[in-house]
C-alpha cells in the first residue's frame, strides 16, 4: 500500500511540475504573442507561432532538467531524439492553438487574448502533458 501511495504522489508531483513548466513557457509564449500582435500589428495566429517557438524552448529546458528528470532512471532517448520529438509536438501544439484560437475568436466574437487562454489550457493538459510524459521524455528503469 505504501508503494502505491508513493507512486501516486510521484505522479501527482510530476503533473504539478509539468503544469508549472507549462505556465512559465506558456506565459513567455502568451506575452510574446500579445507583444507582436499589439506592437507590430502582426495577425495573432502568426504571433502565436512566434511565441510558441520561444515558449517551447523555455518549456523544453525546464521539463528536461527538472520536471521529468529522475536520478534512478535514465531517459529512453538521447537529447537530440527528445528535441526532435518535442519539436514535432510543439508544431502540432502551435497548429492546435492557432486554429483553435482563430475558430473560437471568430465564432464566439471574443477577444483573441481570452480565447487563447481557453485553448492553451485544453492543449496543455490534454495533449502536451501526455505527449511529453509518454513519448518525449519517456523513461526506462536502469
Amino acid at each position: 500500500m505504501k508503494k502505491l501511495i508513493k507512486g501516486f504522489k510521484k505522479k501527482v508531483l510530476t503533473f504539478i511540475k509539468a503544469q508549472f513548466s507549462a505556465l512559465i513557457g506558456g506565459g513567455v509564449d502568451y506575452l510574446i504573442m500579445i507583444f507582436f500582435t499589439e506592437v507590430f500589428n502582426i495577425h495573432y495566429t502568426i504571433s502565436i507561432a512566434i511565441g510558441g517557438v520561444i515558449g517551447a524552448v523555455v518549456n523544453f529546458s525546464i521539463n528536461k532538467y527538472w520536471t521529468f528528470h529522475s536520478k534512478d532512471q535514465t531517459y529512453q532517448n538521447k537529447t537530440l531524439k527528445q528535441l526532435v520529438k518535442f519539436s514535432i509536438m510543439v508544431l502540432n501544439s502551435i497548429i492546435l492553438k492557432a486554429s483553435g484560437t482563430y475558430f473560437l475568436t471568430t465564432v464566439l466574437k471574443v477577444d483573441y487574448k481570452i480565447t487563447r487562454l481557453i485553448v492553451d489550457l485544453i492543449v496543455s493538459i490534454f495533449v502536451n502533458y501526455n505527449l511529453q510524459k509518454l513519448w518525449v521524455f519517456k523513461k526506462v528503469s536502469k
